[in-house]
């Protein structure tokens, strides 16, 4: 019998085959967890991350999305996983010297660039200094992501953090010129900057491109060590109603095109958010050679 895609999640596609072989697995294991079992699909799957670790936290939402649609069975839930967010919940105000800082670029000079994901002190100021300072607010990440103080003499001046790239995006894969396939595999070699911050006591003229120059050489080594793999490219959204992203221009990033104005789960096709422009900066010459290989 022909494989016959019957859904897509993350971008794998599931075909009949696979449902057969999952249902042979819930089984073969009548007693075992959701848990155990997602472990035991990754495992015959060969589901790992680039530094090794098992998806199964991507293998229990897709085995659950089949369960809903019909498609097998799992057993009953046998522990309730409690939301990080609501566990956690948003970052306390930490102390920080709000004093005007108000110098050249050369004034504030050598800056320190602390990668704090995993520093507890360090990164609880980093959340912090996100939650209250930045228009947006902290969230926190999901899958592989850097954090990154920028210090002057001790005093924190800036903030950038980096995560997962976006798997869907329209003005960055019509730069980059991808295929479905090549996307599917290589979208782990992009890094998103969702958050970057200069607080608004800091007055440094060309700070913010200094400090965007800065990271990006030093991100791929960071990203390698901690992920296993490198990253190629960078990419960010930049809010047109509110800034006209200056300083990703003079850090020499490239304007790539606009969003949609439509989320990720829209079903309206009708914008329902304010349109960003995207902007990109290839990590090497060889982005595109890189990126665009299949398999």
């Amino acid at each position: 019998m022909e494989a016959k895609g019957i859904l897509k999640y993350r971008g794998r596609i599931v075909t009949e085959a696979d449902i057969l072989f999952i249902k042979n697995l819930l089984a073969s294991r009548p007693m075992a967890s959701r848990h155990a079992l997602s472990k035991l699909l990754c495992q015959a799957w060969g589901w790992r991350q680039a530094n090794g670790a098992l998806c199964d936290v991507i293998c229990r939402g897709l085995m659950l999305a089949l369960h809903r649609a019909g498609f097998i069975t799992l057993p009953p839930v046998r522990r309730v996983c409690v939301n990080n967010i609501v566990r956690h919940g948003k970052p306390p105000r930490m102390a920080v010297d709000t004093s005007l800082v108000e110098a050249a670029l050369k004034e504030v000079l050598p800056l320190e660039f602390q990668q704090v994901r995993g520093l507890a002190a360090q990164e609880k100021l980093f959340d912090s200094l996100i939650e209250h300072y930045h228009y947006l607010g902290y969230t926190r990440p999901v899958g592989e992501h850097l954090k990154y103080l920028v210090l002057s003499k001790g005093r924190p001046l800036a903030c950038l953090a980096f995560s997962s790239a976006a798997r869907h995006l329209g003005p960055r894969d019509r730069f980059i010129g991808w295929s479905p396939e090549a996307r599917r595999s290589n979208i782990r070699f992009i890094a998103y900057n969702p958050r970057f911050l200069i607080p608004g006591w800091v007055e440094v003229r060309y700070l913010a491109s200094h400090v965007l120059s800065r990271v990006a050489r030093m991100l791929p080594d960071e990203w390698s060590r901690l992920y296993g793999h490198p990253v190629h490219f960078l990419e960010t959204f930049v809010d047109c109603e509110k800034f006209k992203g200056t300083c990703y221009r003079a850090a020499n990033w490239q304007f790539m095109g606009q969003t949609t104005g439509r989320g990720k789960d829209d079903q309206t096709h009708k914008p329902n958010r304010s349109i960003k422009d995207v902007w990109g900066y290839p990590l090497t010459p060889r982005f595109r050679e890189l990126l665009c290989k299949a398999g």
